[in-house]
């Protein structure tokens, strides 16, 4: 009899388990019911939103619903991280990362309104954007390293400019700088254009900005490409070396475009997610998407952007504090 009773309970508690656990299990299983909302933290119709609204189609199309695009900008990327990070982990809500969000921005700004290392789950890496450093093709540099040797010659008399104060560009032209010694005046605009007028106008002697911004005037030759600040050559601007080809081996900085997902999102989707990116950067469409807006794909498991967030952690966080850059 008392075993009869302790198997009876046993089988009590087993059956408890499952019906417990049995509607997480088919939650994943049948996810998405409904549709997804996909937060990018910029303005529409930036360089960050065009990207995430061609994923957001291949989401849907993979997926069978309806993927919204959400822009909640602000603070650099944080109103929008925020309003992720607060989110249910359900595979309902994903943001299209940008480098602040989950690297630069713990070090620039002294309130962070969440932890970027606790509360996204990483899902992968989309792709990278280079920068390109131009120059007036009046001033005498043909090359990059033409504009380190003035530049430590002449400390400070070089201006260069920036889309802003804690942006990629200006990180970039701070990593050089340690790299190299060059010393050289920043100028901080709002966004890019601003700053490629100026340098075809002669009012200051460099630019530095994503290379979408700046092909037309390197290709007419009305502003002259120095370096790219990727590992590999931009596709738009071949004949121009990257930074590292101009005697900085190793060198690297660019913007990085991450599918995240609150943290806490069940394994099962983060996975179904990763593997629809990787599809779409390998696929002749997102191929041709990436190339247009001279992004380089990358790709990778979870795993992978967890490694590179560490990574761009590690670098970018001296080079801010030696540099003071806050906002």
């Amino acid at each position: 009899m008392p075993y009869r009773i302790f198997f009876s309970a046993i089988s009590g508690v087993l059956a408890a388990v499952l019906i417990i656990s049995a509607p997480g299990r088919a939650s994943a299983q049948e996810w998405p019911t409904h549709p997804i909302v996909l937060v990018v933290p910029f303005v529409a119709g930036g360089s960050i939103d065009i990207p995430a609204r061609r994923l957001a189609a291949e989401l849907a199309l993979k997926l069978g619903q309806q993927v919204v695009v959400e822009n909640r900008s602000g603070a650099n990327g944080n109103i929008g991280g925020a309003y992720v990070a607060k989110s249910n982990p359900d595979g309902y809500t994903l943001m299209f990362a940008p480098p602040g969000v989950l690297t630069t921005n713990r070090f620039i700004y002294k309130d962070m309104p969440f932890d970027s290392d606790l509360a996204f789950a990483p899902v992968a890496l989309l792709a990278k954007s280079p920068l390109v450093l131009a120059a007036n093709p009046k001033l005498p540099f043909g090359n990059l390293g033409d504009v380190i040797a003035y530049a430590r010659a002449n400390p400070g008399k070089l201006s260069a400019g920036t889309p802003g104060i804690g942006s990629q560009g200006q990180l970039a032209l701070e990593l050089l700088r340690s790299r190299s010694g060059a010393q050289m005046s920043y100028v901080p605009y709002r966004g890019a254009s601003a700053s490629s007028t100026d340098v075809l106008a002669g009012r200051i002697d460099l630019s530095i900005n994503f290379t979408p911004a700046m092909i037309g005037p390197l290709q007419e030759g009305t502003l002259r490409g120095l370096a790219v600040t990727a590992t590999q050559r931009s596709k738009q601007l071949p004949g121009v070396p990257t930074v590292a080809e101009s005697g900085f081996p190793g060198f690297e900085a660019v913007a990085s475009y991450s599918l995240v997902a609150p943290a806490g999102t069940p394994q099962a989707i983060v996975t179904r997610l990763n593997q629809i990116v990787n599809d779409y950067i390998r696929s002749d469409a997102g191929k041709q998407q990436l190339e247009q807006a001279d992004m380089q794909a990358a790709g990778g498991s979870p795993q992978d952007l967890q490694g590179f967030i560490a990574g761009e952690v590690e670098k970018w966080g001296p080079i801010i504090k030696a540099a003071d850059i806050h906002m």
